[in-house]
C-alpha cells in the first residue's frame, strides 16, 4: 500500500516548510514543529576557494571581530554536499554558488545536525552564565566536525561500525588540540574513552522517554495490523515487535530529526519513534502524538544526557566543566554505562537501561536485553544507595545476570 495516498494521511499532511510569523527568533516548521534558528550579533564573511574551473569549493564563516577563542567546542554535523563549511555561531551564511550568484541559507538546520548544534549552544550558554569572561564576542568558538556516522546514511549503523562512528573524528580533534572540549549525546559514546581524554561532566538530563509520532494514530496500540514503524534503533524495534507483533519495522530509517520527520510526512512509514529529549531541545514537540511510558519502551542507556569531554592534562577546561556538572545525572549515566559495558553492547544488540533516584533517595535501575526480532526479552532491576561505587556495582551485577540468563549465542552478531 502506498502510505502517502491514504485519505487519512492526506487529511493530516502538513507542509514541511511553513513559514511562521516573524519574531525575535525566526523559525520554520517541519510537520508542525517549530525549529528555532540560532542567532548571532555578528555578520558572516566568506573566504572563497576556487577550483581551476572558477567554481567555489568552500566557504568559511567567520565573526567580524576576530579574536582567539578561550574555549573551542567541538560538535558533530554535516554540511551541504559539495561544500566544506564551518559555521561559527551564525544563523545566516552567504554562499557563492557556481560563481553566479549569492544565496542566503538562513536556517542552519539545513547545513548541520540541528540537535548537535542545539547541545553545543546549550553548553555555551551554561558556560557563559557561570563565567563572565566567556561572554565577550568570540570567547567561545563552535567547531562543526563531520563524523563518519553523519556522512554515511544509506546503511544501518550496525553495518558500518556502530556507535563510535559519531565520536571518532571529534575525539581525534580533541586529542590533537584542534578543539578544547567535545560535546556528545551520551548514548552515542562508546563505553570506552580514548586515551588522553576524560568525560567529567554531564549536564542536567532531559526527559528519557521516547515519543510516538504519527499522522493517523495516537499510539502504537492504535496502529492497524501491518503498519510500518520507522526506526534505526534495534532497541526500539525489538520492544515494538515484542509488544505489537502485528506491526512491521523499517530498520534503515536514519537521518537527523528533520529528515526522519520528512520521511514520515512523505509516506515512507506510518509512524516513528524519536527521543523526547531531542525534540524538547529543538522545541519540536507540538505534533508528538503520545509519549511512551517506561514500561512500554525502556530507553537507551544514557538517553537524554549530554556529556562533555576534555583532555586529561587540561586542568583549565576540567575546571570549567566541573562548574557545569550535574552529579545526579553523572551517577545515573555511570550506572547505565556499567551495565552496557558488562554486556559489551553495540548497535547490533538491543539493550536498554535506566537509572534514577527514587522517592527515598535511592537508585532504582532497570535493564533489558532482547533478540532483534523481539521474540525474547529479558529484564532485571536493582535498588541501592545513590553512590557512585554502589551504582556502578549495580549496573555490572545486572549486566552479569542477563548475560547468564541469555546463554551462549544470544549476543552473537
Amino acid at each position: 500500500m502506498d502510505i502517502s495516498s491514504s485519505p487519512l494521511h492526506r487529511a493530516h499532511k502538513v507542509s514541511l516548510l511553513r513559514r511562521q510569523p516573524s519574531s525575535p527568533v525566526n523559525s520554520v516548521s517541519v510537520i508542525g514543529f517549530s525549529l528555532p534558528q540560532i542567532t548571532s550579533p555578528s555578520l558572516a564573511k566568506c573566504r572563497w576557494k576556487r577550483s581551476s574551473f572558477g567554481v567555489v569549493r568552500a566557504c568559511v564563516a567567520v565573526e567580524e571581530k576576530t579574536r582567539t577563542a578561550i574555549i573551542r567546542i567541538g560538535t558533530r554535523g554535516r554540511c551541504l554536499d559539495g561544500l566544506e563549511m564551518k559555521c561559527v555561531s551564525l544563523s545566516s551564511v552567504w554562499i557563492r554558488f557556481m560563481g553566479l550568484s549569492d544565496i542566503i541559507v538562513d536556517n542552519v538546520n539545513q547545513l548541520d545536525s540541528p540537535l548537535a548544534l542545539a547541545q553545543a549552544y546549550e553548553t555555551r550558554a551554561k558556560l557563559q552564565a557561570k563565567h563572565p569572561e566567556l561572554t565577550s564576542e568570540g570567547a567561545i568558538h563552535i567547531e562543526i566536525i563531520k563524523t563518519t556516522g553523519d556522512k554515511i546514511l544509506s546503511q544501518p549503523l550496525a553495518d558500518i561500525g556502530g556507535k563510535g562512528l559519531f565520536t571518532k573524528e571529534i575525539d581525534e580533534a580533541l586529542i590533537n588540540g584542534h578543539i578544547d572540549i567535545a560535546v556528545h549525546s551520551m548514548k552515542d559514546v562508546p563505553t570506552y574513552l580514548p586515551d588522553k581524554t576524560i568525560l567529567p561532566c554531564n549536564l542536567v538530563r532531559e526527559d528519557v522517554r521516547d515519543a510516538f509520532i504519527c499522522l493517523t494514530a495516537a499510539s502504537l496500540a492504535e496502529l492497524p495490523t501491518g503498519s510500518v514503524v520507522g526506526t534505526a534503533s534495534l532497541r526500539r524495534k525489538s520492544q515494538i515487535l515484542h509488544k505489537y507483533p502485528s506491526l512491521a519495522v523499517e530498520e534503515n530509517f536514519r537521518g537527523n530529526v528533520q529528515t526522519r520527520l520528512s520521511k514520515l510526512q512523505g509516506g515512507k512509514v506510518h509512524a516513528t519513534l524519536l527521543a523526547l529529549a531531542g525534540l524538547k531541545r529543538l522545541s519540536m514537540t507540538e505534533n508528538v502524538a503520545s509519549v511512551l511510558s517506561l514500561d512500554e519502551m525502556l530507553p537507551a542507556v544514557a538517553q537524554g544526557a549530554i556529556g562533555i569531554a576534555c583532555r586529561t592534562d587540561d586542568d583549565k577546561m576540567a575546571s570549567y566543566l566541573a562548574s557545569l556538572n550535574h552529579e545526579e545525572t553523572r551517577l545515573a549515566v555511570a550506572c547505565e554505562r556499567a551495565f552496557l559495558e558488562m554486556l559489551d553492547g553495540s548497535c547490533r544488540t538491543p539493550i536498554a537501561g535506566y537509572a534514577a533516584k527514587d522517592e527515598e533517595g535511592n537508585c532504582y535501575f532497570r535493564g533489558l536485553v532482547a533478540s532483534p526480532d523481539g521474540t525474547r526479552v529479558l529484564e532485571t532491576s536493582r535498588k541501592g544507595p545513590y553512590v557512585f561505587e554502589d551504582m556502578v556495582k549495580m549496573g555490572k551485577d545486572a549486566g552479569q545476570e542477563l548475560l547468564s540468563r541469555a546463554g551462549p549465542g544470544f549476543f552473537g552478531n
